[in-house]
């Protein structure tokens, strides 16, 4: 596996699982970075099941927002770092929109930075937005835009890219493994 690999795919393509499979196969221990927050009852649900679906010996963290921070954390709890599955950024940019221009930019950058110096493997699940229709209004373009700009940043860090379509990996950078 590569020691930092971007799984990025459309809108249930299966990302997740081929990231879950991913991690699961690098025989590393695993902490499940979960960026969502359950909102309502349809997203608690969503959030569950993932829960359930995950193996139990695989560790958790949950932050909406300070994403570095996590990876500074966890990188500084032991000397050998567990393998990072951090899902998702759509999610992760979604709730830094809400959070502000300031917190936006700050959290962005120490986050590309903090998968750069990351000690262990790192396996980030996002979505591709440049396949589509361009939105009709702001925030979604803006959304859209970020979104973008993030993944590029995380394409350029990663050493290995892979797209997820109907369930298929489509290798964009490194080697399938």
């Amino acid at each position: 596996m590569a020691n930092k690999l971007l799984v990025i795919g459309g809108i249930r393509s299966g990302k997740t699982a081929m990231a879950e499979q991913r991690a699961q196969a690098a025989g590393e221990p695993v902490v499940y970075v979960a960026t969502a927050t359950a909102g309502d009852d349809e997203m608690a649900q969503r959030i569950t099941r993932h829960q359930e679906q995950r193996p139990a010996s695989w560790g958790l963290a949950e932050e909406p927002l300070q994403l570095a921070k996590v990876l500074k954390d966890v990188q500084a709890e032991t000397a050998n770092p567990p393998l990072l599955l951090i899902d998702c950024m759509s999610l992760w940019v979604s709730n830094l929109l809400f959070a502000g221009d300031e917190v936006f930019a700050r959290e962005r950058e120490a986050f590309l930075n903090a998968v750069e110096h990351y000690a262990g493997s790192v396996v980030v699940v996002t979505n591709e937005v440049g396949l589509g229709t361009i939105g009709m209004d702001p925030l979604t373009r803006r959304f859209a835009d970020e979104l973008g700009w993030l993944n590029q940043g995380l394409a350029e860090r990663c050493d290995e890219v892979v797209m997820s379509v109907a369930g298929l990996p489509l290798t964009l950078k490194g080697s399938s493994t």
